[in-house]
């Protein structure tokens, strides 16, 4: 029988009696009901983190009367139409409620979780990166919640991006990866070979822009939803900031005006009011309209 002095930052400090015999996951079961807290991060007096749960005391060089302290992690909370997914950053469990088939029931991907560092969520599925750069999707597979076809190129993924149905995750070369609903931004092969040093991802509902190192921008997905900028691709140099309604974007680029494209209904058009963005200096949108905010206080909206 092992006593294990375990201490939360605050000072505060349980001995939890543990058999040798037991891992890293019943010491931090019995952590986690000794303090009442939900979510904790195990570290020894070493300063290694025991991010293996299946690890045996023994091989973690967890002695008798040793020091390991507990760090809470704060929860966060991520949700897609029908479904809400609960976890903390660098833990190795997510919680899932709502509708079973938009990702409610995350039992078939459950033991693949090691140290989440974010979820983000399509309208019907979600994505989660692990802290070694892979990618674990579940729900509904027309949504984004397949994600086998391109398992094997998702390494050292730094940010993924969610429209409605698709994901796109940047990599750590700057390489674009995409799955999800192809006609909707789930298939990105027509611009392939163009995503090379993306430094930025932005979604409206059915398309992607990427912004790349040298202020240039791609799109692809749903062409009437911003898919396609081929009208304006030669007015996108130096951009510096894209925001997306639902059905389209606009770029701020690096004189102060501003270049959109997509619905024209729902901001893909700001002639009517090109002449007022100038010196634009932020960008936000609903869900149907944008708002830019000049370099002297004043706004301008259109959509």
């Amino acid at each position: 029988m092992l006593r294990v002095n375990v201490g939360l930052l605050s000072g505060r400090t349980e001995v939890l009696e543990v058999e040798r015999a037991l891992n890293v996951r019943d010491l931090k079961v019995l952590a986690q009901n000794s303090f009442q807290r939900a979510f904790l991060k195990l570290v020894t007096a070493g300063g290694r983190p025991l991010v293996d749960l299946d690890e045996s005391l023994e091989a973690a060089g967890i002695q008798d009367k040793d020091l390991v302290t507990a760090v809470p992690l704060q929860a966060q909370l991520a949700a897609n139409d029908r479904a809400f997914a609960l976890w903390c950053h660098g833990g190795d469990h997510v919680v899932t409620w709502g509708d079973p088939e938009y990702g409610a029931d995350s039992s078939a991907v459950q033991d693949q979780f090691r140290s989440v560092q974010k979820i983000e969520s399509s309208f019907g599925a979600f994505a989660a990166i692990l802290a070694d750069g892979s990618v674990i999707a579940w729900g509904d597979p027309s949504y984004g919640g397949d994600s086998s076809q391109v398992r094997a190129q998702l390494r050292n993924v730094q940010q993924i991006q969610a429209a409605s149905s698709a994901f796109a995750a940047i990599l750590a070369d700057g390489s674009v990866v995409t799955w999800g609903n192809p006609f909707n931004g789930g298939d990105s092969s027509a611009v392939q070979h163009r995503l090379r040093h993306v430094q930025q991802l932005q979604a409206s509902g059915d398309a992607f822009a990427a912004i790349l190192a040298d202020g240039s921008i791609v799109t692809w997905g749903n062409p009437a939803n911003g898919g396609d900028s081929s009208a304006v691709q030669d007015q996108l140099a130096k951009v510096q900031q894209v925001a997306s309604t639902g059905y389209a974007f606009a770029a701020i680029v690096a004189d102060g005006s501003v270049v959109c494209w997509g619905n024209r209904k729902y901001g893909g058009d700001c002639s009517r009011v090109q002449t007022q963005l100038q010196n634009v200096k932020h960008i936000q949108a609903t869900d149907t309209a944008f708002a830019a905010i000049l370099a002297d206080g004043s706004v301008v909206s259109w959509g």
